[in-house]
């Protein structure tokens, strides 16, 4: 059956036949659908029975009374469906579509008419018909059992529902009308109806926004960037919010992820698929279209329907663009809701328009439809109402298209609207189609009557102003109303509210009622019957819809963010760990969640302060956390969080933006990544600074990564920033710290001057300089190195270096707050600075003046030129060179110079305009309104009237325009100009009056003769042939007087031409490092080496100044390359000496040469093309600490001296000593040493080590001259491994100890280099009797070998027999090695080189300067202990103090080992006291500020000691003490609480190597002792547990600890035993011990984590681990002021004082210190006892100090004296008198100010008495 026949019978009045409407209108009311959208139950589909036959008839045919009831259908013998007479009704059935294309109808007008007559007769009959089966409805809502007791449910296959638009009933084809609610980078986001929210990708809008995107990104595959004028994607500009489109469902879930897939509503606008089921004749008036622009045309946009089968194109004129529309939007790509005014005549092109009174207007439905194919969503309509409920009604279109409005957009329930009442069956309204049902057995489509979207206009709403608004910009998402009432209650669906907003509702959903489930609701009873007030949260508005979303659910209500945008960025919020994620390198961070349904990241830096080692151990799921937002990102629904303390505990206000900076401002920041050159910084939302490492710390810092790691937090200060470049400089330097001495500088320097200094830093953006008076920070730009081009200016670069000194820098800007300095070296700059004339404020502008300035950034009409100062011009396009206008950016880059004429100056808007010289004002104009470019205006030669008249050699006039250095710029006519290179000025050198300005001569206005050379090429620095003219030509000219004689014909020079040893002038064009460069001609350029400038060497050391651009040279040609246009130069004197060759060289020459090589130890330096010499560390300078080779550059000129030299092996030794190359008469520290020098013995030399042997160093003197220091002569200490203290090229000073046959050798002991030298005793200085003292060096059974101090390595030997008044039978019970004593030289025997020594007590009774009882028969064992003297036992050992003469018990502030008093026998391992638990190494800095613990200290000793000679005195022993274990028994019988005694009796025991008895003493020692004598106790403890270290296992040791520390202090037992360990030398073990000290009682003493930093340093040689203990150590105690003052100056002391410290990290602390708690001057002191105690410190870190901590606020005058004192005392000592003299005028200047202060104070309070009086 053909295409027309189907569509004849698809009109068929049976389609609209009262039957259907008779079987809907019984359908019971519980069966009509409702919004599908909110989860509410379905009623039944209504779809046909599988059995269902067609009936027998077309034409509507009358049906048995209730034959589609359900009790009719059931009985048994009830009429049957009858069969089709025709089989043509069931093919149409089920071959037709659901949605038929439509076409040309086959129908006459007659027939057409006929057909709408029978329809509105079936509507009236179906009126009738529902009145009659009224009473039948309540027969009819049950069904029936059959026989069988099966029940058969009520089929009615024709019967329309209202059906909503739900997810379930969206599926790909559909077609839905919306409306943009987001629009974001790469999709937009669009509003459907019943709550519905669809995504439209940026490739799925049109295909030719497709190829446009496309042909973007093949562009920056090729270019690497996108040209963003002439593509702009930017989807903000194509879509606005509220804009109605119509699209197509392409997919409703992501298949992407992984598992269940994921709802997402994926939609089209492309025209193909937005006008799908449409064909070019469903096209007539009032029809809309999606059309997407294809181009824009002067009159319109030609627009793409895109109809399948056919050609049609729309057109859009402009007048049909409605003015809400910007013209902007329309672009091509772009896709918009048009509306068919009218086709063409040939049919191939319709007429569209957007205009709001036109699509908007619900008149404009197309009356001239001739199939259903033309009702399209978005299409107004003309609706035949058929049926009408409280949950909507149902209507037809053209008769037989059935359409549905559901409860929400009928406008029953957002608008309680009462649409029984409203709509009457048989009535006509007009609505507006919404979307289609693809899946449903018939066509049907949704419309709309809400009021909003049948004008196709955002919904609108007043406030309580009346001001009109947006509903979301009235009531935004998240916001919680207190009171909601409730209007209307559907059970099964949800409330329906009033807000608060006139005319626009509120929907709160079954489910989001209340927490839990609702099984209905009740509109007359219950807690939500109409009229009840509740409070409820906005979670959504749907545009569309045009109704807010509520929940009314407590969590809802309580919860503190439903989403992230609600989530202020720096906000702290609790939360609880989610997820730990797991990574390859470990736990990569935490999910934490925030809030229901909202959990962020924590970054794995962001977990602590600290680098945690095993974050997984800490952090657990499930664990409750505290963090603070750092970041939001909604559109890609990501949160990021930080647990780091410092942040979140902070107090200082985040900052997110650049609106929130200032300078100067403090914050924190964490470091993201660490650079060569700094370290970038991340600050709170996307807002990042850059931290130099000049700003890191106020000490040099060389490489950021030993100091900062990622992930750290510091503070910072803001130094500077730049929004709309995004930029920021971050400073760790505290502002306020920058001292009085250089904020004095800052404020002299003005802008303008011209300053000197020195490069610190170079990057590839700026070179950070220091000034060279006043030490200032500043910043010199790269691009403000020159004036000319980028590469110009890169090459100038690679010439600086780090501490070259650069000369005649201009201030180009000055910020005080900042501190903040710019300088600049372009020449104009300077040139203008130098003449006063540097325009830096608006005041000094003058229209006319032609003033430099460089380029700031330019816009697409106009440049802007930034002057000194910041001042800035605007440069229009109109006033530059017409060629250069159209160029991107004008040709101009950032930071170009320029030289512009000011054009107008208005002060009042500090505006500024200028022109380019050439182009400006009238010229322009006078340029654009001539004819010929050609035509020579004003010319000076009469017979010059156009360019043509102006040849090459032809000789004109010119007049003088200026001269510069190395051209003259002239004019031949006012459009003519022409330049003089200085090298076509003269012919002779004697014509040249001055030689560094040639020019000098010639005056502005000066009339010249000329002949014109060709046109001038910048380009190349070189003339071309007058064919090259353009509109800005340049004429080359030449003013030489032979090039001006009539009848010549000059020739051009060209490297062709030259040959070696040709002379010419040549004229300096640029200085280079190390050569310069020179013009001969326009053409030719040659180079001059340095050594090649002059045979006067003073010239050579400032080359710029001797050699200025434009000067004069006399050169000869040594060396061409015409093919590569190379030519070197010389400018020494031709008639002088040839090149210095080996023949002529001579001792004592100075000569000038040039630097080939540097290594670490010598400088080779080229004297000529054949000969070149080192010159070694001892001949670099006149100071060797100054001797660096590695300072000079290669290539660099140096002045040298020949010391020697050796024709035949062609070897030469040259120096660059100043006292050579200069003048003798300056100083010289290290002299210089040669093979004619004279060396004595005692001469104090220094010299570099040349060589580390085995035997000892070789030490380099100078020249060949070496010195051999033996390892004994290396220190007076002794050295483990003495080779790790010394290397290669290593500085070292020593006195000469002997020179025989040649040799020299030296010692480096300080003793011997020591003012008080005293020469060693030698074999023949000991006489029999004397008295000496030494140290024990080794212990035998027979005696013991004593090396003697101050000798020269002498040993003698004591027997035993001589070390005490009785018999010794074994020496080793007395001493051991190590031991220093005291002993009489016994014999001397000179033959065998012997020496006996002895050391019995009864030798020294006659000597006064020993403090020894009379009792006492022992030798002198000398400990170096601080005690006096001890009770000795059977070998009575005397101590005395082995450092100095000097009775200070503070023998040494380092050490961690402090020994208790001598145990008896000096048995090892005993002793009670150890290691020093109360830190008195870090003390010395407590000290400063008056700390009393040493005499304490010394007081407790003393009275100790009291205590011991009592108990001896007491004693019933002979006088030689306890010899046996009855004497111990008799004297503990007496005091059995002493712990001295036992620990004695278990050091009697040890003698005879006896453990176990040694044990059983210890174990009565414990039981005997009185429990309440818990001192005597712990020394028994501590003993045995050091008899146990020394003689037991680890066993045994364990099982004795695990005692002690049950019966005693358990923290002090632990600490005892760690100095156990470190005594015995087991370092692991005591490393281990410590890490259980600080788990067990770090949390609660702090002086466990000072010791064992002070053990990591001193003795285990960690100190990176002890660094690391710092923040475990704040961690751990829990941070706070007395914490911080307790631990971290401890910290930090360590650092100064200990070998292995940082002096960095220690300043760092402080700094930190100082920073929190400013007014504790007891911190300064002890900064600056720490900084002054360390001899390498810069004094001006020092000074620095000083100053700082004389500006502390709250500065007591008390305070104030000792603080100036103190400096005033240290500037005596390592100051110089004006420093001294400073300290004294600061000092004066702090009196008067708080002199000043108090007066005021004091003037304050008498006006306060006076006023109280009155």
């Amino acid at each position: 059956m053909g295409r027309t026949h189907q569509k004849f019978l698809w009109w068929v009045p049976a389609s609209c036949g009262c039957e259907r409407a008779s079987r809907h209108l019984q359908r019971p009311k519980h069966q009509l659908s409702a919004m599908g959208s909110l989860k509410r139950k379905e009623g039944p589909d209504g779809s046909a029975s599988k059995t269902a036959k067609p009936t027998n008839d077309t034409r509507p045919s009358k049906r048995a009374k209730g034959s589609d009831s359900t009790k009719d259908s059931n009985k048994k013998g009830d009429a049957k469906p009858s069969k089709p007479s025709t089989p043509a009704t069931s093919l149409i059935k089920e071959e037709e579509p659901l949605f038929p294309r439509g076409g040309a109808s086959v129908l006459t007008p007659l027939e057409q008419k006929q057909i709408q007559i029978q329809a509105k007769n079936d509507v009236l009959f179906e009126e009738a018909a529902s009145k009659k089966s009224g009473g039948e409805k309540s027969k009819k809502k049950k069904a029936r059992k059959s026989k069988g007791g099966e029940v058969e449910p009520v089929k009615d296959e024709d019967a329309i529902k209202v059906e909503s638009l739900n997810f379930k009933r969206l599926v790909k084809g559909s077609l839905v009308l919306g409306t943009v609610c987001g629009i974001n980078l790469t999709d937009v986001a669009v509003a459907l109806p019943n709550n519905l929210v669809g995504h439209v990708p940026i490739t799925a809008i049109s295909d030719i926004f497709t190829q446009r995107l496309q042909a973007i990104a093949e562009k920056d595959e090729e270019e690497d960037q996108a040209d963003e004028d002439d593509e702009n994607i930017d989807l903000q500009t194509i879509f606005r919010m509220g804009q109605y489109v119509r699209a197509y469902v392409v997919s409703t879930h992501d298949d992407s992820v992984d598992g269940k897939p994921k709802r997402h509503i994926e939609l089209s606008l492309q025209p193909a698929l937005a006008n799908s089921g449409m064909s070019e004749q469903d096209i007539v008036e009032n029809t809309t279209l999606m059309a997407s622009v294809v181009s824009v045309e002067d009159h319109g946009f030609v627009m793409d329907v895109n109809i399948s089968d056919s050609k049609l194109k729309g057109f859009l004129p402009r007048k049909q663009l409605d003015k809400g529309i910007p013209e902007e939007s329309v672009q091509p790509g772009s896709v918009l809701l048009c509306i068919a005014t009218s086709k063409a005549a040939s049919g191939k092109v319709v007429q569209l328009s957007t205009l709001e009174d036109r699509i908007g207007s619900i008149k404009s439905f197309p009356s001239e439809a001739t199939t259903i194919d033309s009702f399209l969503p978005g299409t107004a309509a003309d609706i035949l109402v058929s049926e009408v409920t409280e949950h909507g009604l149902v209507g037809k279109v053209m008769g037989h298209l059935d359409v549905t409005a559901d409860l929400v957009h009928s406008n029953a329930g957002p608008g309680a609207v009462d649409i029984v009442d409203e709509y009457k069956v048989g009535s006509r309204i007009k609505a507006r189609i919404i979307c289609n049902f693809p899946t449903a057995r018939k066509p049907k489509l949704g419309i709309s009557l809400l009021p909003h979207v049948l004008s196709l206009k955002p919904k609108i709403a007043k406030t309580k102003n009346d001001i009109e608004s947006l509903p979301v910009d009235i009531l935004a998402h998240s916001t919680i109303i207190e009171k909601c009432t409730v209007q209307r209650v559907e059970p099964e669906i949800g409330l329906y509210v009033d807000v608060g907003v006139e005319g626009v509702p509120g929907f709160v959903h079954i489910s989001r009622v209340k927490d839990g489930k609702v099984d209905s609701l009740f509109e007359t009873s219950g807690p939500y019957k109409v009229g009840s007030v509740h409070a409820a949260r906005v979670v959504g508005y749907n545009p569309f819809d045009g109704m807010y979303n509520l929940s009314m659910e407590k969590s809802v209500l309580e919860q503190p963010f439903l989403r992230i945008q609600d989530i202020p960025v720096g906000v702290v919020v609790p939360g609880v760990v989610e997820k730990l994620v797991v990574n390859e390198h470990g736990l990569g961070g935490l999910i934490v969640k925030v809030a229901e349904g909202i959990s962020g990241l924590v970054p794995e830096m962001h977990l602590s302060d600290v680098h945690l080692q095993h974050p997984e151990k800490k952090f657990r799921e499930g664990m409750k956390v505290k963090t603070r937002v750092l970041s939001t990102n909604p559109v890609r629904h990501q949160l990021r969080l930080t647990l780091k303390k410092t942040l979140v505990n902070s107090d200082a206000p985040p900052v997110k933006s650049y609106d929130e900076l200032a300078v100067g401002l403090q914050t924190f920041g964490t470091i993201v990544k660490l650079l060569d050159r700094g370290a970038i910084v991340q600050f709170y939302g996307q807002l990042r600074g850059f931290l130099p490492v000049s700003e890191m710390s106020e000490a040099y810092i060389q490489d950021p990564k030993e100091h900062f790691r990622e992930g750290q937090t510091i503070s910072v200060y803001v130094l500077s920033f730049d929004p709309e470049e995004k930029r920021m400089i971050v400073s760790c330097k505290d502002p306020s710290a920058f001292g009085l001495e250089k904020q004095v500088a800052l404020k002299k320097l003005q802008i303008g001057n011209l300053v000197t200094a020195k490069v610190t830093q170079k990057t590839e953006d700026d070179i950070f300089v220091e000034l060279v008076e006043g030490s200032l920070k500043a910043i010199l730009p790269v691009r403000h190195l020159t004036d000319k081009s980028v590469s110009k200016t890169q090459s100038a670069l690679k010439k600086i270096h780090v501490n070259q000194t650069l000369t005649e820098l201009v201030v180009l800007e000055k910020n005080e707050a900042r501190r903040s300095i710019i300088l600049s070296h372009k020449p104009s700059l300077v040139e203008a600075a130098k003449k006063g004339k540097l325009l830096h404020t608006i005041d000094r502008a003058r229209v006319g003046d032609v003033v430099p300035g460089f380029i700031r950034n330019t816009t697409a009409t106009a440049a802007f030129v930034q002057f000194a100062g910041r001042l800035t011009a605007l440069l229009p396009k109109t006033k530059l060179p017409r060629d250069i206008q159209d160029k991107p950016s004008f040709g101009f880059q950032k930071l170009q110079s320029v030289t512009v004429k000011i054009t107008s100056v208005d002060k009042d808007l500090n505006r500024i305009v200028v022109a380019i010289p050439s182009e400006g004002g009238e010229d322009v104009q006078a340029k654009a309104s001539s004819k010929s470019a050609d035509k020579a205006m004003n010319a000076l030669d009469l017979s010059v009237l156009t360019m043509e008249d102006l040849p090459i050699g032809k000789i004109t006039k010119a007049r003088v325009k200026s001269a510069k250095d190395t051209q003259i710029n002239v004019d031949l006519a006012d459009n003519v100009q022409g330049r003089i290179d200085v090298s076509q000025v003269f012919d002779k050198f004697d014509d040249i009056r001055s030689v560094k300005k040639p020019l000098g001569k010639f005056k502005t206005g000066e009339i010249i003769d000329v002949r014109v050379l060709g046109i001038h090429d910048a380009r190349n620095h070189r003339f071309l042939p007058i064919s090259h003219r353009s509109s800005h030509t340049v004429l080359e000219l030449s003013a030489k007087p032979s090039d001006l004689q009539e009848g010549s014909t000059p020739e051009p020079l060209s490297y062709a031409k030259l040959e070696v040893g040709q002379t010419h002038l040549a004229f300096v064009n640029n200085v280079a490092q190390n050569h310069i460069w020179v013009n001969l001609s326009p053409n030719v350029r040659g180079r001059i080496s340095a050594v090649e400038l002059s045979d006067d060497l003073s010239k050579l050391q400032d080359v710029a100044k001797s050699f200025p651009i434009g000067s004069v040279l006399q050169v000869r040609v040594i060396h061409v390359d015409a093919e590569r246009n190379r030519l070197d130069l010389s400018a020494r004197d031709p008639n002088a000496e040839n090149p210095l060759t080996w023949d002529k060289i001579q001792k004592g020459m100075v000569l000038p040469g040039k630097v080939t090589k540097t290594t670490d130890n010598v400088v080779f330096v080229k004297l000529s093309e054949s000969v070149a010499g080192p010159v070694f560390l001892c001949d670099l300078a006149d100071d060797y600490e100054e001797a660096n080779p590695l300072k000079h550059s290669k290539h660099e000129i140096v002045r040298v001296a020949v010391l020697d030299i050796d024709k035949s092996n062609k070897r030469l030794r040259l120096s660059m000593r100043p006292s050579r190359v200069l003048s003798s008469r300056l100083e010289v520290t290290d002299k210089e040493i040669t093979k004619d020098t004279k060396i004595a013995v005692g001469d104090v030399l220094r010299g570099f080590v040349k060589n580390v042997s085995d035997k000892g160093l070789f030490v380099t003197l100078g020249g060949d001259i070496v010195a051999m220091v033996q390892i004994k002569n290396l220190s007076d200490s002794y050295l483990k491994d003495w080779k790790e203290h010394f290397q290669i090229d290593q500085l070292v000073k020593g006195r000469i100890i002997s020179v025989s046959n040649g040799r020299l050798e030296m010692s480096l002991r300080p003793s011997i280099l020591s003012k008080d030298y005293v020469p060693p005793i030698t074999f023949s200085d000991l006489k029999e009797g004397q008295i000496v003292t030494g140290k024990v060096r080794k212990v035998e059974d027979f005696g013991a070998f004593i090396d003697i101090d101050g000798s020269d390595r002498l040993s003698g030997l004591c027997h035993r027999s001589e070390m005490a008044d009785r018999a010794i039978k074994d020496a080793k019970a007395l001493y051991s090695e190590g031991d220093k004593v005291k002993a009489r030289v016994l014999k001397v025997e000179e033959k065998t080189k012997r020496i006996n020594l002895g050391l019995k007590p009864s030798y020294f009774k006659d000597d006064d300067e020993m403090d020894v009882d009379s009792d006492e028969d022992a030798g002198a064992a000398l400990d170096s202990e601080d005690e006096d003297m001890s009770d000795a036992g059977a070998g009575g050992a005397l101590v005395i103090n082995a450092d100095s003469d000097d009775e200070d018990d503070d023998d040494d502030a380092g050490s961690d080992v402090e020994m208790d008093d001598a145990q008896t026998e000096g048995v090892k391992g005993l002793e009670t006291g150890g290691f020093s638990w109360n830190a008195d190494a870090l003390d010395e800095d407590d000290k400063a500020a008056g700390s009393t613990d040493e005499p304490i200290k010394k007081k407790k000793q003393q009275q100790q000691r009291e205590s011991r000679a009592q108990v001896d005195r007491t004693a019933e022993l002979d006088v030689n003490g306890p010899q046996t274990t009855s004497d111990y028994e008799r004297l503990l019988l007496g005091q059995p609480d002493s712990s001295e005694l036992w620990i004695a009796y278990m050091a009697f025991q040890m003698q005879v190597s006896d453990l176990a008895s040694a044990r059983q003493v210890a174990e009565r020692a414990i039981k005997t002792i009185n429990i309440k004598e818990e001192l005597e106790k712990l020394n028994v403890w501590i003993a045995y547990l050091n008899l146990e270290v020394a003689y037991g296992t680890e066993e045994t040791v364990e099982e004795l600890f695990k005692r002690a520390c049950t019966y005693n202090d358990e923290q002090e037992v632990y600490e005892r035993l760690a100095s156990s360990y470190i005594q015995s030398g087991k370092l692991k073990e005591a490393d281990d011990l410590f890490e259980k000290i600080i788990k067990k009682f770090g949390s609660k003493s702090p002086s466990v984590w000072i010791n064992y930093a002070h053990f990591l340093h001193t003795k285990y040689d960690r100190p990176d681990k002890a660094r690391a203990l710092l923040p475990r150590a704040e961690k751990s105690l829990g941070g706070g002021k007395p914490v911080i003052l307790e631990l971290m100056p401890k910290f930090a002391a360590l650092e100064f004082r200990s070998s292995n410290g940082d002096r960095e990290q220690g300043r760092s602390l402080f700094e930190t210190i100082l920073a929190a708690f400013p007014k504790r001057f007891d911190l300064w002191n002890q900064f600056v006892d720490l900084e002054t105690s360390v001899g390498t410190t810069d004094p001006a870190t020092v000074r620095d100090l000083f100053d700082r901590g004389s500006k502390v606020k709250g500065l007591k005058p008390k305070q104030a004296k000792t603080w100036f004192k103190r400096w005033a005392q240290w500037e005596d000592k390592n100051g110089e008198k004006k420093s001294r003299e400073r300290v004294s005028v600061k000092a004066q200047e702090w009196a008067k100010k708080a002199a000043e202060k108090k007066g005021k104070v004091v003037e304050e309070e008498e006006e306060e008495e006076s006023e109280d009086d009155e």
